[in-house]
């Protein structure tokens, strides 16, 4: 009779729980992002929108575009500039926009060694974009060392990606 009685109780609780963990309709989310903050596509951004905190990383700040470094360096390769050149083009030809560039790392070394070398290669960045004629109070840098990386993996493939310098768009 006990064995009866818990076994009912057991196929009552797990009724619960499966009925309880039906999925339930999602309500739509609510669109966060200020219409105001989205620029309209002109034709000078290929087709491209960005917003307010978009980031080069997820593909949100229009056209511009992260750039990558070599192990253990901020140097520009001719590849890095290239890629800078056409950012810097997309700046210029939307002069209110105002970004951050973070220097990240990959996950090799201290903390204090690569935020020191995301600092510099985020001034790097900066630097060639005021040479190149973008106004330097429209471009802020921060260092995130290897706190935010955006690929996980433990070899060269997900280091190198991780090695990088990437925009944010802060003002429209």
């Amino acid at each position: 009779m006990k064995l009866k009685s818990v076994l009912s109780i057991a196929i009552i609780a797990a009724s619960l729980a499966l009925t309880s963990c039906a999925s339930k309709p999602k309500k739509p989310e609510l669109d966060t992002v200020n219409a105001d903050s989205k620029v309209k596509d002109d034709g000078k951004n290929a087709g491209l929108s960005f917003e307010v905190n978009g980031d080069s990383d997820s593909n949100k700040a229009g056209s511009l575009r992260t750039v990558y470094f070599d192990f253990n360096s901020a140097a520009l390769s001719a590849e890095t500039k290239n890629a800078l050149n056409n950012n810097v083009k997309f700046l210029k030809e939307n002069p209110t926009v105002k970004i951050q560039v973070e220097g990240h790392c990959d996950e090799r070394g201290s903390v204090q060694f690569n935020l020191a070398l995301g600092e510099k290669r985020a001034k790097g960045v900066k630097e060639f974009l005021v040479a190149q004629g973008v106004q330097g109070d429209r471009v802020t840098t921060v260092s995130l060392g290897k706190e935010k990386a955006v690929a996980f993996g433990h070899d060269e493939e997900s280091w190198s990606k991780n090695r990088r310098a990437n925009f944010v768009v802060s003002a429209k």
